[in-house]
């Protein structure tokens, strides 16, 4: 059988990579008013912000991305099953386990290292709060990170998990 150049695979081995270049262009926005991603949870926008309000640095945007890497469950992520730090079913157990911290800090170091792995986590600390209904534990986790790839220094977050 004969070959046309349209049956020949090239392979990529030796393929070089292309600097991106910026393309310079003479309207200028500032930091403040170009919008980066969506603010979850997601509401209607302001004044300029269009549609839905929108997160405009990328501190903001890595801090809202963390918050809902730390609070997705396993399963509940379409087609990435095991994205997320897990915690409510840990939560659970939070009365009958006596290291929930210990646990908790490796679901969530887990689920920073594998999709986020620019952020580096510095310390952590919960506490409980039972004291709003007695059926249901609200704890609240402040996570303490950096992400010096960025230079974003240290900022404080603060999620709460139910357990039921």
């Amino acid at each position: 059988s004969t070959m046309s150049s349209a049956d020949v695979y090239v392979s990529f081995k030796n393929v070089g990579i292309r600097e991106f270049q910026t393309i310079q262009t003479t309207a200028t926005l500032s930091q403040s008013t170009f919008p980066i991603g969506i603010k979850t949870p997601v509401l209607f926008g302001q004044g300029n912000e269009g549609l839905f309000a929108m997160n405009t640095t990328l501190a903001d945007q890595i801090q809202d991305n963390l918050r809902n890497l730390i609070l997705t469950n396993h399963g509940e992520r379409l087609a990435i099953y095991n994205y997320g730090a897990n915690l409510t079913p840990l939560a659970t157990e939070y009365a009958s386990i006596p290291n929930f911290d210990d646990e908790a800090m490796v679901r969530i170091n887990t689920a920073v290292s594998k999709f986020m792995p620019f952020v580096q986590l510095e310390d952590f600390r919960s506490l409980s709060n039972q004291e709003d209904n007695n059926h249901i534990a609200a704890i609240k986790l402040f996570v303490r990170y950096s992400v010096p790839r960025a230079n974003i220094g240290t900022r404080t977050l603060e999620v709460t998990v139910y357990a039921i």
